[in-house]
């Protein structure tokens, strides 16, 4: 099996590439991206365990601290936080990125239709 080298994508790229996807701005995706990073890192460090259905889950493991094998140090307690794909996340990882799930593009249009409610609300609440 040779090696292959992998690609990373930025912050910068990830959060540009939604939003071309999405149609919507870079801020409004960027502060999304923002919010959701804040409140599952606000989650799983209260200890809670946050399931995305149809993507997987995040939770906090907690680790026992260690004395160093070599050197007079030791390591303190400490927390990660893990993350556990859905099998049906896990099966669609082998397809097209822009073969999306009927269940991920209903969800997507939904989003839409919200989005398009609360716009619609802004706009009647600012007249």
């Amino acid at each position: 099996m040779g090696t292959t080298k992998i690609s990373r994508v930025s912050k910068r790229a990830f959060i540009t590439r939604v939003a071309t996807r999405s149609e919507l701005p870079i801020r409004v995706v960027n502060k999304v991206y923002e919010s959701l990073l804040g409140e599952l890192t606000g989650a799983v460090s209260g200890e809670e365990r946050v399931v995305l259905t149809g993507f997987g889950r995040f939770y906090r493991q907690d680790h026992k601290g260690h004395k160093v094998r070599f050197g007079k140090g030791s390591v303190d307690d400490y927390v990660v936080m893990k993350f556990s794909a859905s099998s049906s996340f896990n099966r669609r990882l082998g397809g097209d990125g822009d073969n999306i799930s009927p269940e991920t593009r209903r969800s997507i249009e939904d989003a839409d239709g919200f989005e398009n409610v609360t716009v619609d609300r802004e706009l009647q609440a600012a007249s």
